[in-house]
């Protein structure tokens, strides 16, 4: 039998160099590629993605011995040039105790936890990158050259930009009493990305991968409720007398969110046939405190481990896009509206605070991309 052919070639994306591997579809090479650092699918490269570096070429030729040949006729090694990491210096212990402070804020304001987290981390970069310049003595030109020599020139991304920014705006606003002036602090342009959206018979297989009740009613429960992961996790049983709870009315067919993002209740419809396969998986699991829990009774279901859940699914279902958890939100949103459900109410199901945010999967429905007709058809 002819041994499988990898062609490594070179890419670049954002002015990174990349590694690009071009095969035939094979699940074999795709289980060896995919647990690499930075391994990626690209649907528009048609290539298996992975960070360029001095030695990946003798990594992959170790790898793939005696699996593959490599024909790296194409590839050629390329300079890179890294910028020196900035010494940053440690937080004075004022300006520890004026975070936690800031800290203690936000949570009696009740901001989530992962936004405490990514606000005090960016205020403490920020004040590390300054050398613990007294708050009082700090203007705008300390956060722009902030950007400019340490964001920008490392190539962080705009979110992690606007999200230091309004960090810093924050922080001043609420320990100072004063604010920088947001029209000197120039905003990054948000990229403009299209939602990932899969098929249903791509959707049907991820969910029917698992042969383990818990993996396949969790993933179906995302979908059929366009749930984010921490919705999912965090649905507690509230009664554990009966024999399913966690939010769901059975009776009245709908499930309750609590407090989901930006601290908002929802309802969204939930149909007996995911009742059906919640029942079953009640009544074997017996969860004590939320609907889905680790090892260990009582506490909820890790993030990692669900992802993991994903990613198995994916090579059962021999799917190679490299599908995340938000895809079934998204395919939800989408088969909703290719189904002719009304916008204002795919947006009360997802939570969205704004119809913008909702607008968005008009631009991948295939129902409505089909109804456009191509000029090209009446030459």
């Amino acid at each position: 039998m002819a041994k499988k052919t990898i062609f490594i070639k070179n890419g670049e994306v954002s002015n990174s160099p990349l590694v690009l591997l071009e095969f035939p579809y094979d699940q074999e090479l795709i289980d060896l590629i995919r647990p690499l650092s930075g391994a990626k699918w690209s649907p528009s490269l048609k290539a298996w993605t992975l960070p360029y570096s001095d030695a990946i070429l003798s990594e992959l030729l170790t790898l793939f011995r005696r699996k593959a040949w490599l024909d790296y006729s194409k590839f050629k090694k390329v300079v890179v040039h890294v910028l020196p990491e900035p010494i940053l210096v440690p937080l004075s212990p004022p300006l520890q105790e004026e975070i936690r402070k800031f800290a203690d804020w936000m949570r009696n304001r009740r901001y989530s936890e992962s936004t405490i987290k990514n606000y005090t981390q960016g205020i403490g970069l920020f004040f590390r990158f300054i050398e613990n310049k007294n708050p009082e003595l700090i203007t705008n030109e300390d956060l722009e050259l902030f950007n400019k020599n340490y964001i920008i020139s490392r190539k962080f991304s705009a979110s992690f930009q606007s999200g230091v920014i309004n960090a810093v705006k924050l922080f001043f606003s609420n320990r100072l009493h004063r604010k920088l002036e947001p029209a000197l602090v120039e905003r990054p342009k948000q990229p403009r990305l299209l939602p990932h959206v899969l098929s249903k018979e791509e959707v049907k297989a991820i969910l029917q991968a698992h042969s383990n009740l818990k993996h396949r009613t969790m993933l179906s429960l995302i979908y059929a409720c366009g749930l984010r992961r921490g919705e999912l996790l965090n649905l507690k049983l509230t009664d554990t007398s009966t024999s399913l709870s966690a939010g769901i009315d059975s009776k009245r067919g709908v499930l309750r969110v609590n407090q989901g993002k930006g601290a908002k209740d929802r309802t969204i419809p939930i149909s007996e046939k995911i009742v059906e396969l919640l029942r079953e998986y009640y009544s074997y699991e017996k969860p004590s405190v939320y609907l889905f829990e680790g090892e260990r009774l009582g506490e909820k279901y890790s993030e990692g481990s669900l992802q993991k859940v994903v990613k198995t699914a994916l090579g059962k279902a021999k799917i190679t896009k490299p599908v995340t958890l938000h895809w079934l939100r998204h395919s939800y949103a989408t088969h909703l509206l290719e189904s002719e459900t009304d916008l204002r109410f795919i947006q009360e199901l997802l939570g969205h605070s704004s119809s913008k945010t909702t607008e968005i999967y008009t631009h991948v429905s295939q129902k409505s991309l089909q109804k456009i007709k191509s000029p090209f058809d009446d030459l």
